[in-house]
């Protein structure tokens, strides 16, 4: 009987999970699983590594499956597909670690309700995350669990790329800059020296572009500068996600629009972005396909704003030796790509065309004195790995 791992990975609606079987001690993708709509129109679909479907259900009625519901239905599912596994451990995405966490941890009652207490800092995604790791709990109590956080790669940054300028009875209770995507910073980190392994020793920023997008700046491998900081709200505009604000928008926004903060919150993170920008989608392949004019605005607001930020981080590093591309838009929106690295030429980046149309994995051309790439990430396999070497003996 081999050992496996699961990988779980909570969202406000969803769950996202992985199993991993242990080939010579290092974890291998064997089945994905979603469910999506838990709380509207639930459907779950499972497949293998290849995309074959192996098991699917949708639920009606205007049924709500809610996360405990979903972990239920994914526990009673893998009953019959863990036939052949041993089930060693579960490992968890979670977005905030705060200042407490900065590396991956075994969960008990104690480091629970400390990741309870970082809800504050992240409250869309905090609760969602802890949900499945509370089920777990009460129904398998054995079974050793793992938090990985989205914040622990950019605990290398500087001290001064962390602050804020505010008063330290502020700074104090924990505001600062965290940075997040840690997760997907961390596994290109550990495979970009397979692509370029001179630029990997230098300075790398890679666009981690999807529905949440952000940048990061990578010097020898580690983290030195986010774009995204105290909250998942900073930096470039996202899917629904405003990104980066003058804070006198707020002040305006309370003073003259008599909103409130939660009013605040759906704005900026649910109705904002390409989303609030374009009227159409928050979709890139559907703004991409349409001919409105808000849709084209919303792409060039943000190639721009990747292009501002890009600067910065060169800047925070002293320049650039290659840029990356992950995520969803970042290894599959060819236009998208396009209009960075064309922008780009001045940060000594040749771009290739046609490497850029197939996909790359190199997007620049053999004389670029900075790299270009397009590389996929994959957070659940870094996941699963953390979550191995907590349980090794």
């Amino acid at each position: 009987m081999a050992d496996a791992i699961l990988v779980l990975n909570a969202g406000s609606s969803s769950l996202k999970v992985s199993l991993f079987a242990l080939a010579d001690g290092a974890p291998a993708l064997k089945l994905r699983v979603q469910t999506e709509g838990l709380y509207t129109a639930p459907r779950f679909v499972a497949r293998e590594p290849s995309g074959t479907v192996v098991a699917a259900r949708e639920w009606g009625n205007g049924e709500r499956l809610g996360h405990d519901g979903a972990i239920k239905h994914l526990l009673a599912f893998l009953k019959g597909e863990l036939a052949q596994y041993r089930l060693l451990a579960a490992g968890h995405r979670v977005v905030h670690g705060g200042a407490v966490f900065e590396r991956p941890v075994r969960i008990d009652a104690e480091v629970l309700e400390k990741l309870a207490q970082l809800v504050p800092l992240a409250p869309l995604h905090q609760p969602h995350n802890l949900s499945p790791i509370r089920v777990l709990l009460r129904e398998v109590p054995e079974l050793p669990q793992i938090a990985c956080f989205d914040t622990s790669f950019h605990r290398t940054m500087p001290a001064v790329a962390q602050a804020f300028a505010l008063p330290p009875e502020i700074t104090g209770r924990g505001v600062r800059r965290y940075g997040f995507h840690g997760l997907s910073y961390e596994f290109i980190a550990s495979v970009f020296p397979r692509y370029d392994a001179e630029a990997a020793k230098g300075r790398v920023a890679v666009a981690h572009l999807g529905n949440g997008a952000s940048m990061c700046a990578i010097v020898g491998g580690r983290s030195v500068a986010s774009t995204m900081g105290f909250t998942a709200l900073d930096g470039l505009p996202m899917g629904t996600r405003s990104g980066a604000l003058d804070p006198g928008v707020i002040l305006y926004l309370l003073d003259e629009m008599g909103m409130d903060a939660r009013s605040l919150e759906k704005l900026l993170y649910q109705q904002s972005g390409l989303l609030g920008v374009s009227g159409v989608s928050s979709d890139m392949r559907t703004l991409l396909a349409s001919d409105e004019p808000r849709a084209a605005f919303a792409i060039e607001l943000f190639c721009y704003r990747i292009g501002r930020e890009l600067g910065s981080l060169a800047a925070a590093m002293g320049g650039l030796d290659a840029l990356v591309f992950t995520g969803g838009i970042g290894e599959h929106a060819v236009p998208v790509r396009e209009r960075v690295l064309r922008a780009a030429t001045w940060l000594g980046i040749a771009f290739d065309p046609s490497a850029n149309a197939a996909n790359g994995p190199r997007l620049s051309s053999a004389v670029s004195r900075a790299s270009a790439w397009a590389i996929p990430t994959d957070e659940e396999l870094m996941i699963a790995r953390h979550t191995l070497s907590l349980i090794a003996p």
